[in-house]
């Protein structure tokens, strides 16, 4: 191979290139059996975040993991028109440029959206390849693609006319901010400091008497229409029936008795609103009361408050009413109030609650299959938590607001007629009124909810409404990879619709990820200033490093902490295997010979075999359960000990015996391969470079190779239990050197006593890993030895004439000092009862096993320093 040293930015774009030139990312396999994943799409409203390199790493290797298992895999990639999102940014746009939408008009409006859009589609799709992803480009879709635009018309009039799809006028979560509906769930309710406010509306012919209503929203008593009481309250009983007068405004108004007032909060006297919050519309319905709005679209007071008040902002119109009442003698106390205040998500605005004529669903029918799905685990949800979640939601579930007061996204197909008021709702653009047959007939200015494309995710990626091969073959897909604070905005939904319209649950797995923080647990945002870029991060440390990080992190239920430091010490893991590539190119022939049979394999190739064909049981298992952060560790572990740190240290002495050296050539190569595909689905880009330079690659490409099996014949074997005796010495005798101050470059003479039969073999390994210039087997009769203890036996070296003794014994001193004051703390610390009881469990064992290490680490010090001082 050309380069010696690992520049990951040298060769992952030259990699990416051939795999997709190859064809390696379409399926192939007619006979195979499927397995589809269905990109979430990103919003095309700018780069990707941290947050998708995290979804980009755990599907993309899942996939990889199953098409190397033999599934005809489909990995299909797309991005949504994000209606709101995508429109703020344009807006935004035009706003620095002195104009607004209205200037440009819809059609050169939507021209400069579409322009975005573009723009911003080419930077997600180059930094979804850096990432790696084996996605199919061929079939790359977009939520306004027109055969997307094809199946929301179908689907939107099928449901009309099945009466799950109506036009009503009803009360909704408006944002004032972008003018437009939004659904519940992009309603965040926050808590906000502000105040309770109670006024004085007057009994009706009696200026004595009042009932004292409390409120957190004066500025809407200009639309109150009654108010209402408990009928069960003995203090406001004689109230019912009568009438009271609106404060200011001095219009007459009934007080009612409803159930829905509670009596012990605040006053026990509810101002209804009708107009303007949810409960009072409820309250209004029952009692058939008017209903009156104050506040128009942009959030302005209407001419209902008067032209003192009207085109005022809310909090103008507040705090002026506010001191009108007070001026007026009706305004009772004022007190601080912490209550929860709905904002927009994507805004930020403070939600008005809004009569409106608007496009609803009708979820209950859809709901009911789509909860028992889950219930009946046709859909697994993986962690099993988020079952709960989504059956509280389902079961309470709400109808669902569809239009938006938008121009981008897909506009709804409904044709209002000028002459009969009859609306029309067709796939086909409506010419004419199917009522009266007039030609004046208008499309509805207002577009769906982004959300309701995005339901039909699974199925339009795959070319329905067409009966499509695709479709045939890849629906159910086998897995859904989404981030859980979008359960309800699309996994439902689209569990909803993908009964409803595919016939079936459109995935039979969910899995959620979590979010991924700063190394300090903080949500990562552009005010902390602690945004990460992943594209930064590839460009220092390629992309396998952090493809890696997220997947070591990424386990089910815990919240990623990412830190730069994580990801550089995983770039040092990729260096490390290419140094490993490395040592096997410079120190093994150019023809390879055939790895022999098992059974006449010297003991360490034998534990080698073991221990690649155990990895690839283990990693079988951990990919299979969406474990990857478990993948990562036994890989890594592997790699780095098992195969760098042991097996190609003893590959200096094996390769140097003319009786083994051809076989641990062909071993060491044959275990490298396969390392290389276990590594494969995580650091694809590294593993694939490495795998083609190898003598002994077995397919075209890596990345379409077979995963490694266990083989089944090799389980039986002592080698294990002789490597690791071996292990045991060796560690034994170089932990006792280092702690002793032994210089690297002494040769010592060591005794080992042991009960091992035939421990002899081992010679050469001592020798070489431990640089003894005498090894054997007996306890020493004279002399002042050092000595370790190790489950194979006990070590002993002699440490004359190689040690500074003074000097190591002053080392030694200030060591164990350190090391007593450390092990004092966690004492003190463990003895806190209020540290033992309130402290989180696993931090309190983590105290615990510091202790012990600590500990046992004095003790092997006290040991030595006992020797040292003898050879005084």
């Amino acid at each position: 191979m050309d380069q010696e040293s690992y520049h990951p930015h040298a060769f992952e774009d030259e990699i990416y290139a051939f795999w997709e030139d190859s064809g390696f990312f379409k399926p192939g396999q007619p006979e195979a059996d499927p397995f589809c994943i269905i990109k979430p799409p990103p919003n095309v409203t700018g780069a990707l975040h941290m947050g998708h390199a995290l979804t980009d790493t755990i599907e993309d290797t899942i996939v990889r993991y199953k098409r190397m298992k033999g599934f005809d895999t489909l990995f299909i990639p797309g991005t949504d028109h994000a209606g709101i999102a995508t429109q703020v940014v344009v807006e935004r746009e035009l706003a620095k440029e002195g104009q607004s939408k209205l200037d440009l008009g819809r059609e050169r409006f939507l021209e400069r959206v579409w322009t975005v859009k573009e723009r911003h589609h080419n930077i997600i799709v180059k930094q979804m390849r850096k990432m790696g992803g084996s996605l199919d480009w061929s079939r790359e879709c977009f939520t306004l693609d027109d055969h997307v635009k094809q199946a929301v018309k179908k689907v939107f009039v099928q449901l009309y006319k099945e009466g799950l799809i109506y036009r009503g006028e009803r009360m909704i979560s408006w944002c004032p901010k972008d003018e437009t509906a939004l659904s519940d769930l992009e309603v965040e309710q926050r808590e906000t400091k502000g105040f309770m406010w109670r006024v004085k509306y007057m009994l009706e012919g009696d200026d004595s008497s009042y009932l004292p209503v409390e409120t957190t929203r004066p500025e809407t008593i200009f639309a109150d229409t009654a108010v209402a009481v408990d009928p069960d309250d003995e203090r406001y009983r004689r109230f019912v029936g009568k009438n009271v007068i609106v404060p200011i405004v001095g219009r007459a108004i009934p007080v009612i008795a409803d159930s829905y007032v509670d009596s012990e909060f605040g006053s026990g006297a509810l101002k209804v609103t009708p107009g303007h919050d949810f409960n009072d519309f409820d309250i209004g319905a029952r009692h058939k009361l008017p209903i009156i709005q104050v506040i128009d679209a942009k959030g302005r007071m209407t001419e209902e408050s008067g032209p003192e008040y009207k085109g005022q902002s809310v909090r103008e119109c507040r705090k002026k009413f506010v001191a009108a009442l007070d001026d007026a003698g009706l305004l009772e106390s004022e007190n601080p109030h912490v209550h929860f205040v709905g904002y927009s998500q994507r805004s930020g605005a403070v939600v008005e609650p809004r009569l409106s004529q608007q496009w609803f669903v009708a979820t209950e029918t859809l709901a009911k299959p789509a909860l028992d799905a889950v219930k009946q685990e046709s859909i697994r949800f993986i962690p099993k938590r988020w079952d709960k979640t989504y059956f509280e939601w389902m079961e309470n579930i709400r109808d669902w607001c569809i239009s938006r007061q938008l121009w981008w996204g897909h506009r709804i197909p409904a044709y209002f007629c000028n002459v009969c008021n009859h609306i029309t709702v067709s796939e086909d653009d409506v010419k004419a009124c199917e009522a009266c047959k007039s030609i004046d007939v208008m499309q509805d200015q207002d577009v769906l909810d982004t959300w309701f494309s995005s339901a039909l995710w699974p199925l339009v990626t795959l070319g329905w409404p067409e009966e499509s091969a695709d479709l045939k073959k890849f629906y159910p897909n086998q897995l859904m990879e989404t981030g859980f604070d979008i359960i309800f905005f699309w996994v439902a939904r689209m569990i909803m619709f993908g009964m409803k319209f595919g016939g079936d649950i459109p995935f039979k797995d969910v899995f959620f990820h979590a979010m991924v923080r700063d190394e300090k647990g903080q949500k990562m945002s552009k005010t902390k200033g602690n945004v990460v870029d992943p594209l930064e991060l590839i460009q220092s440390h390629g992309a396998d490093a952090l493809r890696f990080t997220l997947a070591s992190m990424a386990g089910q239920g815990r919240d990623v902490k990412l830190s730069k430091d994580r990801v550089e010490g995983y770039r040092n893991f990729m260096n490390k295997i290419w140094n490993a590539h490395r040592f096997l190119c410079l120190n093994t022939p150019g023809q390879l010979k055939e790895v022999p049979n098992f059974a006449t394999l010297h003991p360490i190739n034998q534990w080698m075999c073991l221990r690649v064909q155990h990895l690839a049981t283990q990693m079988d298992k951990a990919f299979n359960a969406y474990q990857l952060s478990d993948a990562c560790q036994m890989v890594y572990h592997f790699f780095w000990h098992e195969y760098c740190d042991w097996y190609l240290e003893f590959c200096k002495v094996l390769m140097n015996d003319p009786q083994t050296k051809d076989e641990t050539s062909a071993v060491a190569y044959a275990v490298f391969r396969d390392g290389l595909k276990l590594l494969h689905p995580i650091a694809p880009f590294v593993t694939e470079k490495l795998f083609q330079a190898l003598p002994n690659k077995d397919a075209e490409a890596l990345i379409i190779s077979s995963f490694p099996e266990a083989a089944k014949d090799v389980q039986d074997s002592s080698a294990d239990q002789w490597v690791n005796g071996v292990q045991e010495i060796i560690s034994a005798a170089r932990r006792v050197r280092s702690m002793s101050g032994i210089p690297p470059g002494h040769k010592i003479s060591i005794c080992v006593d042991t009960q091992v039969i035939n421990p002899e073999g081992w010679v050469p390994y001592i020798t070489g890993l431990v640089r003894a210039k005498s090894v054997v087997f007996q306890k020493p009769e004279t002399g002042v030895w050092l000595k370790a203890v190790c489950g194979t036996g006990t070590v002993y070296l002699d440490p004359e004439g190689t040690i500074d003794t003074q000097r190591e014994l002053e080392r030694l001193a200030k060591d164990i000092s350190f090391i007593e004051k450390g092990r004092g703390s966690i004492e003190r610390k463990l003895d806190n009862v209020g540290f033992t009881k309130n402290a989180p469990p696993e931090m309190v064992q983590k105290e615990h096993e510091k202790l012990a290490e600590l500990t046992s680490k004095l003790q092997s010090l006290h040991e030595i320093k006992g020797t040292l001082e003898q050879l005084l």
